[in-house]
């Protein structure tokens, strides 16, 4: 029997910010039945493995206010609007870590919270990592601390609960042989 998708019958959105909007839909079900439903809406964004070697991946420790906490985790950030994804997995790179690559290549796009955001992170290894042209420019909310870890290490961190960070523990394991 195929699905029956929802109908939408009307929309308001309830927050319009700089990073996400959220949206809520009245729907009615296949069972005739109306929901609530509640949508974050986001532009998606990057997810990086700067690799300086093949054995070697870099991390950024990042205090995130919404958890209290540094924490370890891939460099990652939000499309700006009409930006394409190579161009912002290159911007980012250079931003958080301060090493431009010369090489990316694209991993995986996943959706992190697909039960009330739309969010695609696309997932990119990015190699022959160089200085930067000019002064790279953090975002003013960002406090970065970047450094090079081994994979192995990164794995064993992640084992032991030391890296918390979801959007992490995938992109690390799609450093397959590494």
């Amino acid at each position: 029997m195929p699905a029956v998708r929802p109908k939408r019958l009307r929309r308001r959105v309830i927050y319009d910010g700089r990073i996400f909007r959220v949206e809520l839909d009245q729907v009615r079900l296949a069972t005739g039945r109306e929901a609530a439903m509640e949508i974050v809406r986001h532009r998606g964004s990057v997810v990086l493995l700067p690799q300086p070697t093949p054995d070697q991946v870099v991390l950024v420790r990042q205090y995130r206010y919404v958890i209290d906490e540094w924490i370890w985790e891939l460099p990652a950030g939000s499309l700006e609007r009409g930006e394409r994804l190579d161009a912002c997995a290159r911007r980012e790179c250079e931003e958080e870590i301060g090493l431009r690559p010369s090489r990316i290549r694209r991993l995986a796009t996943l959706y992190p919270t697909p039960g009330f955001c739309d969010e695609v992170m696309v997932f990119f290894a990015c190699t022959s990592l160089r200085p930067p042209r000019g002064e790279a420019a953090r975002d003013a909310d960002e406090q970065l601390e970047p450094r090079t870890f081994a994979i192995a290490e990164v794995r064993r961190m992640i084992r032991r609960g030391a890296i918390v960070d979801m959007k992490t523990v995938v992109g690390v394991g799609l450093l397959v042989g590494s």
